[in-house]
C-alpha cells in the first residue's frame, strides 16, 4: 500500500525496524528538548502529514521499550489519524514515571499502524441475540 507523506522533519520516513513488524516507529520533530513532569503530557510534533485512503484509520500507538523502561505513554492510546485529516500527526505523550523525562528531537517516540476499518449503519432494535457470556462484564471470565 503507498501512502502520500509530506515529511517536514529532518528525520528519515517513519521505518519497521524488524521484517514483520506491525508498526513503523516515528520520531519527535523537536527545535529543543521536551521535560516531561511526573504525569504531565505534552502533544510532540512529527513533522509528518498523511493522506490515508478511504476506510483506512493510522493508530498511534506506545512504544514497547519506552513504557517499560521510562513510564511513558500515549493518553489516547491508541491515537487515530482519520482519513479526511491533513494535519501534522503529533503525538500526545505522558509521564507515568516517578521522575522527569526528556524527548529529544529525532528519538522515536511512537508507532504507526495502518488498519481498515468498517463504516457501520446503526441497525436500532429492542433485543440482541443470546450468547453464552451474556451480560458478564469486566472480570466474569475469571482470573486464570
Amino acid at each position: 500500500m503507498q501512502i502520500p507523506v509530506i515529511n517536514r522533519s529532518h528525520h528519515p520516513l517513519p521505518a519497521y525496524q524488524t521484517a514483520h513488524a506491525a508498526g513503523l516507529d516515528v520520531r519527535a520533530n523537536l527545535q529543543e528538548p521536551v521535560t516531561l513532569r511526573p504525569l504531565q503530557r505534552a502533544l510532540i510534533p512529527t513533522g509528518l502529514f498523511v493522506a490515508l485512503p478511504v476506510g483506512y484509520e493510522m493508530q498511534v500507538r506506545p512504544r514497547s521499550g519506552l513504557a517499560y523502561k521510562h513510564g511513558i505513554g500515549i493518553v489516547n492510546s491508541p491515537g487515530t489519524i482519520d482519513a479526511d485529516y491533513r494535519g501534522e500527526i503529533q503525538v500526545l505523550l505522558v509521564n507515568l514515571s516517578d521522575v522527569d523525562f526528556v524527548v529529544q528531537d529525532g528519538e522515536r517516540i511512537a508507532q504507526l499502524v495502518v488498519a481498515r476499518h468498517e463504516v457501520i449503519d446503526w441497525e436500532p432494535t429492542s433485543e440482541l441475540s443470546e450468547t453464552a457470556r451474556g451480560t458478564g462484564g469486566y472480570g466474569s471470565t475469571g482470573s486464570r
